[in-house]
């Protein structure tokens, strides 16, 4: 029996994801020493059922299929763009918790975005890695995965 399991979340499912999305952005805090993100649970909880029930975020999640618990999660967003041949997705998050980690789980998840993306006749996937070189590491690990480096890099305006 398969011990992980990947799925499509449903809206009910929002508030134990924000609490990964909270792992997820205070992991990337600690790490940068930078408050880079405000993060309030009712908040998160809120938005993501709305941009699950919307379509405005696709979500799959990795549960832990001997305890039901929730151990990962990927964000995919879809866009469009004249560079990338019309519709595209773009990973926004995916975290899987520490305790879960190199056990393919990550490798799972960017699968089942990649059937989705194929479903959805997208011709390309976009990621933005969290701050180098403190996430080198997860870098490589989208370069194992079959993502290219394309250049540039994101920035941001608050407005």
């Amino acid at each position: 029996m398969q011990k992980t399991i990947i799925f499509r979340a449903i809206k009910d499912q929002s508030n134990a994801i924000s609490i990964l999305v909270g792992e997820l952005l205070q992991e990337i805090m600690d790490r940068i020493g930078i408050d880079a993100f405000h993060f309030d649970l009712e908040e998160t909880k809120a938005r993501l059922a709305e941009f699950i029930e919307q379509e405005k975020n696709f979500v799959f999640v990795a549960e832990d299929n001997e305890n039901g618990e929730l151990i990962g999660f990927v964000t995919v967003y879809e866009g469009f763009a004249l560079y990338a041949e019309g519709a595209f997705g773009t990973m926004a998050e995916l975290y899987v918790r520490p305790p879960y980690r190199s056990q393919g789980i990550g490798k799972m998840l960017i699968q089942s975005v990649k059937d989705f993306a194929d479903e959805r006749g997208w011709k390309r996937l976009e990621v933005t890695t969290p701050p180098l070189p403190q996430f080198d590491a997860t870098l490589s690990f989208y370069e194992r995965e079959g993502f290219e480096i394309s250049g540039g890099r994101k920035l941001k305006v608050v407005i």
